[in-house]
């Protein structure tokens, strides 16, 4: 980033480009008081106050600031991976104005005290609105359930990210719970019994190169079993980065069941296979890369609807951790600073999506699903959507700099940042 600006109190956003129902649309939209006032169609808004500032898009399309439902910010417990303060600002450099905080810390946020540190630093050192998850279960080990009702006012959902919950008792209580009150249980899916020492697909990659592979039931066969759950509790079930091209189907087929499901994929997702695999730390996350016909699928359910979010699972890591090559490096990369990009140059710019799609996948979606919308909060990202640009972890914000993406040409980025009454300028 560049630098900010502190906005003034009354001005228009002249000329831009905005994503309506039906729609991209030039139009014009008016704040006052950090308080969007109107937003108008294919006209000019004009104002008679002589404090109004008027800032010309030149065609720019805006849109109400990114939201990622699925990060890891590291704090407390894990300070020299990431920090609140670090991973807020990665985001905004990514052009997020929201994000969901994974609960793999330490103290796990299983109570409202812990929680309440979690909150602590957010409040102090985020950059952007950081909502934080809860665990499922008391330290995230699967046999005690939270009191998701003394927690639900501060956590955004509830999950166990990072392992699935193996007892399917302790998901049906969890779901009935969660169902009782409206929350949202938010599943990392995996059989730890199918895993077998397993850290990348178990494709031909895997075999060809003598490596230890994850099978695809891991993922499907406890999504599978969640959804039968989610079906009898009714319960709002949102399955976590999924990955395989049974996960896609059985999700597709639970909607039109009318089963309370939403999902998410993430970007790495949707460009690289197995194929693509090289023996660095920077390809290896959980789940794994897939395979072709995997990826093919996911894209599909990008494409009709299946999967409702595209979020980064941004996973950062130390340097040392991410250096031992695929069987003994740290699961998980980043991904805040190059979702965008990525996503406009390989999704959008191939025209297998529209930009309105985009946007749907990683602003209005997550928004509405987690409940995320402030009426009327003025927070927003202005793209440049001719920008080239190239991946260079060393510009990272975040202290994570393990990517699948390094050295990829992209087209499309992030250029500002308005939040809380600021102007961010991203790109130098």
């Amino acid at each position: 980033m560049t630098g900010s600006d502190i906005l003034p109190s009354h001005y228009l956003l002249s000329g831009c480009q905005w994503i309506f129902e039906d729609g991209v649309a030039f139009a014009d939209i008016e704040v006052l008081d950090g308080k969007i006032k109107e937003i108008r169609r294919n006209g000019s808004i004009e104002t008679t106050d002589p404090d109004c500032i008027i800032f010309p898009m030149k065609g720019k399309l805006v849109t109400y600031g990114l939201c990622d439902v699925h990060v890891h910010l590291r704090q407390p417990g894990f300070e020299a991976k990431e920090t609140i303060k670090t991973g807020s600002s990665a985001a905004l450099n990514g052009g997020f104005t929201a994000v969901c905080a994974m609960p793999n810390l330490n103290p796990t946020p299983d109570t409202a005290e812990h929680i309440g540190e979690e909150l602590k630093y957010i409040k102090e050192d985020a950059a952007i609105n950081v909502y934080p998850y809860a665990s499922i279960t008391i330290d995230r080990k699967g046999r005690e359930l939270v009191d998701m009702e003394a927690l639900m006012e501060y956590a955004v959902a509830f999950s166990d990210d990072g392992s699935g919950v193996q007892s399917e008792d302790m998901m049906r209580k969890a779901m009935e719970e969660a169902a009782r009150l409206d929350v949202i249980i938010a599943a990392h899916c995996e059989v730890n019994d199918l895993l077998k020492g397993g850290y990348i697909h178990d494709g031909e990659y895997c075999k060809a190169n003598g490596h230890k592979g994850i099978c695809s039931e891991s993922e499907w066969g406890q999504i599978e079993r969640d959804l039968r759950l989610a079906e009898e509790t009714g319960c709002r079930y949102h399955v976590c980065h999924i990955s395989t091209k049974e996960s896609v189907e059985l999700i597709r087929q639970a909607k039109k069941r009318g089963v309370k499901v939403t999902c998410e994929t993430g970007p790495h997702y949707l460009v690289f296979c197995d194929e693509d695999l090289k023996d660095e730390g920077r390809f290896k996350m959980n789940p794994p890369i897939r395979s072709s016909e995997d990826r093919d699928a996911l894209i599909e359910g990008i494409k009709d609807g299946t999967i409702d979010c595209i979020a980064t699972d941004h996973a950062p890591h130390t340097a040392d951790e991410k250096s031992r090559g695929l069987k003994g490096s740290a699961m998980g990369v980043v991904g805040l600073e190059t979702a965008f990009g990525v996503c406009y140059t390989h999704l959008v710019e191939t025209g297998m999506i529209s930009i309105q799609r985009l946007i749907e996948l990683m602003c209005l979606n997550p928004r509405h699903i987690f409940r995320l919308n402030v009426e009327g909060e003025a927070n927003f990202t202005v793209f440049n959507l001719e920008h080239k640009w190239k991946v260079d972890p060393e510009k990272f914000h975040s202290m994570g700099k393990a990517t699948p993406f390094e050295g990829m040409e992209l087209t499309g980025k992030p250029e500002t940042v308005i939040f809380k009454g600021k102007r961010f300028d991203l790109i130098s």
